[in-house]
């Protein structure tokens, strides 16, 4: 297989993520990338605690991501991509490779206008959204 789903969500994993998408997938691993999250060891073992345990998570910076991809889309196990936001997507697009992206939930926050019932997005997450596409 490869990687199955490039999905943004900024929940990251949660479960609809597990088990929405990771059951019907047959998903043995999640990469999450978040400079944030791959530079905190108290924040992975919470998100690894969101996935069961016979599913491998590996977290990554960006740069790190950017490395590591061509190994994850070589796995023989189904994978997914997984980031918080547009911006760490785009990037990850702009590095090669992904053609498709699957758009969870953008929660509010000051700036963001409704777009869909689990999307908000500032004017500059739309423009990246578009350029993605």
């Amino acid at each position: 297989m490869t990687l199955v789903l490039n999905r943004i969500d900024d929940r990251l994993i949660h479960g609809q993520v597990v088990v929405g998408w990771g059951q019907p997938l047959d998903v043995r691993f999640i990469v999450l990338v978040d400079d944030g999250v791959a530079a905190s060891e108290w924040e992975q073992e919470l998100y690894r605690m969101g996935a069961p345990p016979e599913m491998d998570v590996y977290f990554h910076d960006v740069g790190a991501a950017i490395d590591e991809l061509p190994r994850y889309r070589t796995d023989s196990r189904p994978g997914i991509l997984l980031t918080g936001d547009i911006d760490t997507m785009r990037r990850l697009v702009d590095a090669g490779g992904i053609t498709a992206i699957n758009l969870g939930g953008i929660h509010h926050r000051t700036g963001r206008t409704q777009r869909l019932r689990y999307v908000f997005l500032n004017e500059d997450e739309e423009t990246a959204l578009r350029d993605i596409a």
